[in-house]
């Protein structure tokens, strides 16, 4: 299978297998007017399969998002057919609008126009607490 090179744009590689399509739904990439490559269950020497979205477009990626959905996520900025800079996620400390809180007592569910703001309380678990009420919320991607 061949898919073309890119000129400009972003190459995200190392993405768990299956995530794929879930970072294309939360990154909005179907309302892009370039094109998007998507490969799936690409063999990978360090992970054994891997996915890989290739997006012909310069653009803001939200790596809150990125590093939430898949941490182990490799960012490349391809600029004139090139690699410009590479950048490795983390998982981020604080995620703003990415999850929401489902403790109906919180005050996100009686003001649903906050900012729903989640900090991360165990990095070894991945769990992230609401900064309101501190209940756990769980990971839905």
């Amino acid at each position: 299978m061949n898919i073309d090179s890119i000129a400009n744009g972003v190459v995200l590689d190392h993405i768990q297998s299956g995530k794929s399509m879930e970072i294309y739904k939360h990154l909005h990439l179907d309302q892009l007017d370039c094109q998007v490559a998507i490969i799936k269950n690409a063999r990978s020497g360090h992970m054994g399969r891997k996915d890989i979205i290739k997006i012909d477009s310069p653009m803001d990626l939200d790596l809150d998002v990125l590093g939430y959905i898949d941490a182990s996520i490799t960012v490349n900025i391809i600029r004139d057919g090139q690699l410009k800079e590479k950048k490795h996620l983390e998982l981020p400390q604080k995620l703003v609008n990415v999850i929401r809180c489902k403790n109906p007592r919180c005050i996100t569910m009686a003001e649903p126009q906050l900012d729903a703001i989640a900090l991360l309380s165990d990095p070894d678990r991945h769990t992230y607490r609401c900064a309101y009420c501190e209940s756990s919320i769980d990971k839905k991607f």
